[in-house]
């Protein structure tokens, strides 16, 4: 289609510019299929269960269930076994968990697409594209298909994807070689490239499999894996563990078999259950199950994790960057005043209703007695993009929130509702650029005269004027320093205020530049904004504060309109603000100084933002930036964790964003630090659950092997403990819910290990409380003059009622564990506690299984003797537990 005519392109598609009509679309769509890419194929599942015993650990077992089993130890072999198929089995279901979370993160973010239908402009998935349609696209957005331009001003793509250009490319309406390049095919946009500035509308040629980059295999990169540096660093030390426990291992075969003269067949299984003890095979699939659960859990709460290794970085935050608009505010903005040459208007109404009365000095005023109002009712209307449309009883806007508010004044003051001036036909437009920062349109009304309309930031837009028009149409020169102090009077009551402006041209004139505008308009006024902050966004900062996070804003806006959003918002400092003129004027060292100490930074380039990142990071601070635009990519990408719009926000922005807002909100953004924290806390307690518990089993083990005596608890019974407790008690851990606590402790440490001197104490310590109360129930029993066998069932139920004791210890990491929250548990924890009691009921008193595991029945002082060893384990480690948040100093961030 690059080579054909704008009205030959319409023709071959069966389109017209006014876009196809809804019944057309359905058809299309049926025909053609959704506007998305096949999906990749799948793994067999018989292949990637199988996938699961590739692992040095599972080597080490199945040679181990060989050997058993030509020894004829059956029942040790069976056992092995069981290990070995539930780890697979737990490895399978993480795997599908994780593939299914990453799923639905993609299915919470779909593209979508501004288009035509039935002549009205409405935004829909990009995969209910088809041929034909009319989409239309500006800076920051993905192209949904490949498409045929019809409409460009200023347009500029990123082709990179396609063509290895790394420049944007400019783009055109006219037709072209029918054998260009793809790269020189100027008036086609493909699927997949990014429009890096200008605005464009063209009819869609090609979509899903047959556009350009459905042709080309493999330009869309494999699917995340769900894996974060945590993670890897944990199958790291498992593997280096496996490693360190094997040598061990295999040191005591010799020790026992040389030196102690044991028989070979129960030091070879002892050893074995020693190993299977001490190795923490499940613990990287539990890790990325916990990992899996708190991306399920942040994305109820709007915030979606695109990069994973995000969820650790939340968790060490310290400062957020937060964008005011829409973020900290509602982004429904409305027009609140007009203020003209000696008039100031009040205006009213609610959202983007265009429904509201005008008034001036406490009276309604009538547009028919203050010309002025027309004028800005026209600038309002026309120098406009947005389409306003009634849902059920309440007002939306397609398009920018403040277009929407001046489409909307437009209607109060018309009385027209959202059709104002909808006789009037548009010739040209300048559209708005961060550079210029403002936006004109040339417009031409039914009688045949034309107008230039323009609106931007008053300081442009003041420059631009030679006169200004009072209330009743007289003109006079341009006073600028009283437009200051109304700009200065509007911005000091969190209003957002643009100027506006017009110019009468000759009929006929087809083109505008900005050789049209400077010095020759007539500035009508100033409008001022206003974005009412969230009120949820007030208590989230309220609790990031508490936690010890400094929220800061980062704005555009004027420095008085976000110091007041600062003050009602509840930023720490409120007074002082910084512009971007004052950050330009900054070397770095001073700017370190400066963004330490300063919350509020308004009059901000993007350029700014990734400066104020950088100076943060410098101080040692983890940074987490919010961001939308375009221009904002390098500051998110730059951030700790960037955080990009999910509805404002352009796909640039998404595409190097960390996390993504599903509703912009900044309570949102204050819920996924809390979930972050609360992930990293169920990392530790998985971990501090299962480095100690197996360490307390292997040392029960190794004690016995080298003081020559018997083991306390059968390597068996060993390997059944770890089987059934791995698989249920350790697992109940990644669904732990925040702790009471979690948003009122500092931000961890940057880079904090998980591996601490904390934790290995706590291996040290409780593995010894373990190795103590099993051999001391154990010898309780050989003195009363139990049998061996009930002996070791004694033994092995202390070891599992420990177990339990300390997973209702390790819930509280923080706090204190003596409360009546910690001993309810969750439904998890008791589901898990009740199997685990069930599994060991049966093997304990169940004949079938007493003569596979060789236990007897408990009797019941002793089995009540187990609890209460249970109830003293649990007190003592809670005393010391107490006793190092008595006497430890709290931790604190001094960089703040």
């Amino acid at each position: 289609m690059h080579d054909k005519t704008i009205e030959a392109a319409l023709d071959a598609l069966g389109a017209t510019a006014g876009g196809l009509s809804g019944d057309e679309a359905a058809r299309r769509l049926a025909d053609h299929g959704p506007n998305r890419l096949p999906e990749p194929p799948k793994g067999s599942p018989v292949l990637r269960f199988l996938a699961h015993f590739h692992n040095v650990l599972i080597y080490v077992l199945l040679a181990s269930s060989a050997v058993t089993a030509a020894l004829g130890h059956w029942v040790d072999t069976g056992v092995i076994l069981a290990v070995v198929i539930v780890n697979a089995v737990i490895g399978f279901v993480q795997e599908g968990r994780a593939e299914q979370a990453l799923a639905a993160i993609r299915g919470l973010l779909p593209p979508r697409s501004a288009v035509l239908r039935d002549g009205q402009r409405i935004t829909v998935d990009a995969a209910d594209l088809v041929p034909g349609d009319i989409v239309l696209v500006e800076a920051g957005d993905r192209v949904p298909a490949d498409v045929r331009l019809i409409e460009a001003s200023g347009l500029k793509g990123e082709e990179a994807i396609l063509t290895g250009e790394s420049v944007p490319v400019d783009k055109s309406t006219g037709p072209v070689s029918a054998d260009a390049a793809l790269g020189d095919r100027e008036s086609m946009l493909f699927s997949g490239t990014m429009i890096a500035a200008g605005t464009g509308r063209g009819v869609v040629t090609a979509t899903g499999h047959e556009s350009q980059i459905g042709r080309i295999s493999g330009m869309l990169g494999g699917i995340e894996t769900l894996t974060t540096p945590l993670v890897e660093q944990m199958d790291r030390f498992a593997r280096w563990l496996t490693v360190f426990i094997l040598l061990v291992a295999a040191a005591l075969l010799a020790y026992g078999y040389f030196v102690g003269h044991l028989p070979f067949r129960e030091l070879f299984i002892a050893i074995v259950g020693l190993s299977v003890a001490a190795i923490p095979e499940g613990l990287p699939a539990v890790l990325t199950i916990t990992l899996a659960v708190g991306v399920t859990a942040m994305a109820r709460r709007n915030a979606i994790i695109r990069r994973l290794p995000a969820i650790e970085t939340l968790s060490s935050v310290s400062v957020i960057c937060s964008d005011k608009t829409g973020t900290l505010t509602r982004n429904e903005m409305m027009a609140a005043s007009l203020t003209a040459t000696g008039h100031l208007f009040q205006v009213g109404g609610s959202g983007y209703a265009p429904h509201g009365a005008l008034c001036w000095h406490g009276a309604e005023a009538d547009p028919g007695d203050h010309a002025v109002l027309i004028e800005f009712a026209r600038v309002a209307a026309l120098c406009n993009d947005s389409v306003l449309h009634a849902h059920r009883d309440d007002w939306r806007v397609e398009g920018d929130p403040m277009e929407g508010a001046l489409s909307a004044l437009a209607g109060k003051i018309t009385g027209d509702g959202n059709t104002s001036f909808g006789d009037w036909t548009r010739v040209d437009s300048i559209p708005f650029d961060a550079v210029h920062r403002y936006m004109a349109t040339l417009d031409r009304a039914p009688d045949g005269r034309s107008f230039i309309h323009v609106k931007g930031a008053p300081e442009a837009v003041l420059k631009l004027c030679a006169e200004q028009r009072g209330a009743g149409g007289e003109t006079s020169p341009v006073d600028e320093g009283y437009w200051t102090g109304q700009v200065e009077d509007l911005a000091a009551q969190g209003q957002r205020v643009i100027a506006v402006a017009i110019r009468t041209v000759p009929d006929g004139q087809a083109g505008l530049g900005p050789g049209d505008l400077d010095g020759q308009l007539t500035l009508i006024g100033l409008i001022g904004l206003i974005d009412p902050p969230r009120p949820e966004a007030i208590a989230a900062v309220a609790k990031c504060q508490a936690a010890g996070i400094r929220v800061k804003m980062i704005t555009g806006d004027h420095a008085a309109t976000a110091r007041a959003i600062a003050g009602i918002v509840g930023l720490e400092n409120s007074t002082r603000v910084l512009t971007g003129a004052d950050l330009e004027a900054m070397d770095d060292a001073a700017l370190a100084e400066a963004a330490i100490a300063t919350d509020i930074f308004a009059r901000t380039a993007p350029a700014d933002k990734l400066r104020l990142v950088t100076a943060l990071q410098a101080r040692g601070l983890a940074v987490a930036m919010t961001g939308d635009g375009v221009n904002d990519a390098p500051a998110l990408k730059r951030a700790d964790a960037g955080i990009a719009m999910g509805v404002k926000g352009s796909e640039a922005a998404k595409e190097v964003a960390d996390l993504v807002l599903a509703d912009d909100n900044f309570a949102s953004i204050a819920a996924a630090v809390r979930e972050g924290r609360t992930v990293y806390d169920n990392f530790k307690k998985v971990i501090s659950w299962t480095l100690p518990t197996n360490a307390g089993e292997a040392m029960t083990i190794i004690v016995a092997l080298f003081a020559g005596m018997a083991l306390p608890v059968t390597a068996v019974q060993i390997l059944w403990v770890n089987l059934v407790t791995a698989v249920t008690l350790g697992l109940a851990l990644a669904f732990e819910p925040s702790e009471p606590g979690t948003m009122r402790r500092p931000p961890r440490p940057r880079g904090e290990p998980l591996l601490t001197g904390g934790l290995i104490w706590q291996i040290v310590l409780v593995a010894t409380l373990i190795l103590m109360a099993v051999f001391g129930m154990y010898f309780h029993a050989v003195d009363k003059g139990y049998p061996a066998p009930l002996a070791r069932t004694i033994a092995m139920n202390t070891l599992v009622v420990l177990q339990v004791f300390y997973l209702f210890f390790i819930r509280n990491i923080h706090g204190t564990s003596l409360n009546w929250a910690s001993a309810k548990g969750t439904p998890i924890i008791w589901t898990c506690v009740i199997a685990v009691t069930g599994a060991q009921v049966a093997i304990t008193y169940l004949p079938p299984f007493q003569a596979i595991f060789d236990t007897r029945a408990v009797p019941l002082f002793d089995g009540a003797l187990i609890i209460v060893i249970g109830v003293v384990f649990f007190a003592l480690i809670e005393t010391e537990k107490q006793m190092r948040l008595a006497f430890l100093p709290r931790k604190t961030d001094r960089n703040l």
